[in-house]
């Protein structure tokens, strides 16, 4: 059973081996979150889990929660659950980042780990969540209308990119 569960040193193998997933591949790790030092896990660990206390937040920055995709031992994808919005945010990145490891994709575990975050996103109090991804991001963005997403301004960064921003309504 696919579920979400949070970041804790007793996955180290497990998460060590996500990473090394990506960077053979080298592909960028979304979300970016979890894509940190981790010669020492533990601070590894905690830098995610002080992420989701305000106090421990830099200026600029928002609360967020990062989950693990799991179904049983395997760690499959992560998703990055920011509690609140900012300017920044608004335009790129929305409530939530995701990703499902390369050699997991194309099974439907992107659509099912969305799904799964927007409920955390409900517990949080928000009754719509922004979720982006890049207009050349065809799968991330099937991924967002399987979740109910309705299309919003794009919005153009500086290179050039376009990023598809979409609003999935929470409150049912």
């Amino acid at each position: 059973m696919l579920r979400l569960i949070k970041t804790s040193v007793e996955q180290k193998e497990q998460i060590l081996a996500f990473l090394q997933e990506w960077h053979e591949r080298d592909e960028r790790i979304v979300p970016t979150s979890v894509d940190r030092e981790t010669t020492d896990f533990e601070a590894y660990v905690n830098t995610l889990r002080q992420k989701e206390l305000r106090e421990h937040i830099e200026e600029g920055r928002v609360p967020s929660t990062t989950y693990w995709l799991t179904d049983g031992e395997e760690l499959l994808g992560a998703a990055n659950i920011r509690h609140e919005l900012n300017e920044s945010l608004l335009k790129i990145g929305g409530h939530v980042g995701y990703g499902v490891k390369p050699s997991a994709r194309g099974r439907g575990l992107a659509t099912r780990q969305l799904q799964l975050a927007l409920e955390k996103v409900k517990e949080l109090g928000i009754e719509r969540a922004l979720i982006t991804c890049n207009r050349t991001n065809i799968a991330s963005r099937q991924v967002i209308l399987n979740n109910g997403g309705v299309a919003d301004t794009p919005y153009t960064e500086e290179d050039g990119t376009i990023v598809e921003r979409f609003w999935i309504d929470l409150k049912g």
